[in-house]
């Protein structure tokens, strides 16, 4: 999570509310090119449908069916519907939507058949066997394996086998929907014929037999198969190779009596099929001692060109079908080290966050904690830039000219419409000062209170904060350290009613807080939040002031800071209330813009990853956790949502859930602490849960449409947040929700 009051990427975390100029972006800014949104949801759209349909077809073929024993089926069913020719007859099996017919093979006539392959190391050793006895078999291809493998499929080929299909995934066909059964044996022809060029009509249904083994369902799948053209291919002799009795049982179990011509099952893959190997190494010199010759399937019942060249449509189909197979696996492959290396990133972060936090706790609030030095007691010289701020101008000036330290308060008008500057005249109150001036802007309003100021400590406040009466006496002490440069304020949220509230003001709490905490203690902080910022003038002054080439300019600031050599410091005792978003609407343009602006300012500021000193450490240090977990992290999101959608469909769903929820209590635990650390009541984490499945969405789809925004060199226009009046003025401070800050006495 981020600070919520910086204009970070993607971040979780809110910031508070900036006061945007509708012209802060000069006029020939606006005449570049801009990307219509509606390019990114496009191009994100074909990217999350393409990666989904890869994921889709890849859980199909790889966790739908496996290839199991044949026994796994149960015993047969009625037979009414199977012909007595077909279940008395021979093993091929053809004409089975019209005239039945069944063919045997010759007599002294063996047809070796091996199913389930092709496998990388037993189909191999099992063509050696049959080339060194000059023996040629059938095998029966499942589709994934052929995808996996199609080199095997070409050396079947090669050496004169022929090959049938076995279907795709290796269901129990008699099971399946008649469009399923289709695309099994669709699918799995297009990758025979990518994989070897030729295509075949030989078919073996997963977990067949013998001829009288069929009943009603499977002839319903024999007859569906012969109208897409196969002939299906029984057995004679089972093996049994699958149980691994042993090598003596398979060669007994594949021994034919008598001279009668068979069709033998055996299997290579599936499994150790050490004891086929070893069987055939014997059975192939005894019988053809005995006097059988071996032979394919085709051949052995007199069948003319089982499988033959495929056309080039099929060919093409087949590599292409191969091909994506391949790239969801290698996809697969990607996405599982890319989800264990988050995974672990994640929590190594949030160990470091929880200790970083500890440890910022003692050495800043506890006992033993060091003063920063002497007490400052000089006065402060307060800049409150507003363009049309009615709605909360009014909290915001008494609340600071309630404050317990000394104060002089420059309100610079920009231009407003709506009478702020005439609002804070009326007020008169004492030591506040209010500049008018034409709309430039809000760097441009804090440059014009700059100049404005007699103090040497600034404290910049947006228009629509209202702050404690000790934050601006607590936010200058560690401008006592001669090396601090500028403190970060603790801004929290004032509107927390409703579901979007209470996630905001978790966010503030959560990832605000403790990321602010880490960044004190690496000294390496990005973000001064303009709700809450104290500066030395003569800091500013020697940077030029407030820069507007980025919309981000309190990080853009901050980050120039670091760079001259100078401290920037975390004082979480330092508190304001703002406002926060109360739509998702005025959420998603308050962050858009947020998120553009940091993108622009840690491009503006790379320099630092190669310089020493204070700079580098905000290189090193604070651009690559901005980028890692506010940019590339999130980025990444998407994916892992659907994922996650992929593992509860065709995974484990009960290990995917306890992932969740083992991160869902990481983040409880967190928040809790954080929420400990704050001084706030736990009751809003409640909400957490829901958080995941809405609100975390609309961060990452911000930092998309950023990162696209920034790639396509487009810029973006000041967007100004709608201000609701929840801000009260001290002497009657209420806010929504279950939590209440305290009340700014007047």
């Amino acid at each position: 999570m981020t600070d919520p009051t910086d204009h970070r990427p993607g971040t979780a975390v809110p910031r508070p509310t900036a006061v945007p100029r509708p012209t802060a972006v000069p006029r020939r800014r606006g005449r570049t090119r801009r990307v219509t949104p509606r390019t990114h949801w496009l191009l994100l759209c074909v990217l999350v449908v393409t990666l989904s349909a890869a994921l889709l077809l890849q859980g199909y073929t790889h966790h739908m069916f496996q290839i199991t024993s044949d026994d796994v089926t149960g015993p047969p069913g009625r037979a009414d519907a199977v012909p007595g020719q077909v279940a008395h007859g021979g093993p091929v099996i053809a004409g089975a939507a019209g005239s039945p017919h069944t063919a045997r093979p010759k007599t002294r006539t063996i047809a070796l058949t091996f199913d389930d392959g092709p496998d990388p190391v037993w189909t191999p050793r099992i063509l050696d066997v049959l080339r060194r006895n000059h023996v040629h078999g059938t095998f029966f291809v499942v589709g994934t394996q052929v995808v996996a493998h199609p080199e095997l499929v070409r050396r079947i080929v090669a050496e004169g086998h022929q090959v049938g299909i076995h279907t795709f995934t290796h269901p129990d066909l008699s099971r399946l929907a008649p469009w399923q059964r289709s695309l099994e044996l669709r699918e799995t022809q297009l990758a025979v014929a990518g994989a070897a060029g030729v295509t075949t009509a030989l078919l073996r249904p997963p977990y067949s037999s013998e001829n009288d083994a069929l009943d009603d369902a499977d002839w319903s799948v024999l007859k569906q198969a012969d109208r897409a053209g196969y002939v299906t291919v029984l057995s004679t002799l089972d093996a049994e190779d699958w149980q691994r009795p042993g090598t003596a049982r398979v060669l007994a179990n594949a021994t034919p009596h008598g001279k009668t011509g068979q069709i033998v099952l055996m299997h290579d893959a599936g499994g150790d099929r050490a004891q086929t190997v070893a069987a055939l190494n014997t059975l192939i010199p005894r019988l053809k001692a005995q006097g059988f010759r071996f032979t394919t399937v085709g051949t052995a019942v007199g069948m003319t060109d089982p499988v033959r060249t495929a056309g080039l449509d099929d060919h093409l189909q087949g590599i292409a079908l191969i091909k994506m197979l391949q790239l969801g696996d290698g996809t697969i492959r990607l996405l599982d080290v890319l989800m264990y290396a988050a995974g672990t990133i994640s929590v190594l972060r949030a160990a470091v966050v929880l200790v970083a936090a500890r440890r910022h706790r003692r050495l800043r609030t506890g006992r033993r904690a060091r003063p920063w030095g002497p007490p400052v007691t000089e006065p402060v010289s307060v800049i409150v830039p507003a363009y049309n701020e009615s709605a909360g101008i009014e909290a915001a000036v008494r609340s600071l000219a309630a404050s317990d330290h000394p104060v002089e308060i420059i309100v610079v008008d920009d231009g407003s419409t709506d009478g702020t500057a005439d609002l804070v005249e009326s007020l008169r109150l004492p030591g506040v000062r209010v500049i008018r001036q034409r709309n430039a802007g809000k760097p441009a309003a804090l440059n014009t209170g700059l100049a404005a100021a007699t103090c040497e400590l600034v404290v910049m406040v947006d228009g629509d904060t209202v702050f404690e009466p000790d934050a601006v006496r607590t936010i200058v002490q560690p401008f006592a350290d001669p090396a601090v440069g500028a403190v970060s304020g603790n801004a929290k949220v004032v509107n927390r009613g409703g579901l979007l509230g209470r996630w905001q003001h978790i966010e503030y709490v959560v990832g605000f807080n403790l990321d602010r905490r880490l960044f004190d203690l690496a000294q390496c902080m990005p973000t001064v939040p303009g709700a809450v910022g104290a500066f030395r003038r003569r800091a500013l002054l020697a940077l030029g002031g407030v820069s507007d080439v980025t919309l981000a300019e309190d990080t853009d600031l901050t980050m120039a800071l670091c760079r001259a050599g100078w401290r920037v410091v975390y004082e979480e005792r330092a508190v304001a209330w703002t406002e926060a978003p109360a739509s998702l609407g005025a959420l998603w343009r308050q962050r858009y813009r947020w998120c553009y602006g940091t993108l622009q300012a840690m491009w503006k500021h790379r320099g630092a990853l190669v310089q020493g000193g204070a700079a580098g450490k905000l290189g090193r240090r604070g651009l690559v956790y901005l980028l890692l977990f506010q940019v590339l992290l999130p980025l990444l999101a998407p994916v892992v949502d659907v994922f996650a959608l992929y593992g509860l469909l065709f995974l484990d769903p009960v290990r995917i859930t306890a992932l969740w929820l083992a991160f869902l209590l990481l983040q409880l635990l967190m928040g809790l602490y954080a929420f400990r650390l704050d001084g706030e009541r736990p009751g809003p984490l409640w909400s957490l849960p829901l958080q995941q499945f809405v609100y975390r969405q609309l961060m990452y789809l911000v930092v998309i449409q950023s990162v696209f925004t920034a790639v396509a060199g487009s810029r973006l226009r000041w967007q100004r947040m709608e201000r609701y009046g929840t801000l009260r003025s001290p002497t009657g401070a209420e806010t929504s929700g279950e939590d209440r800050p305290p009340r700014v006495p007047a």
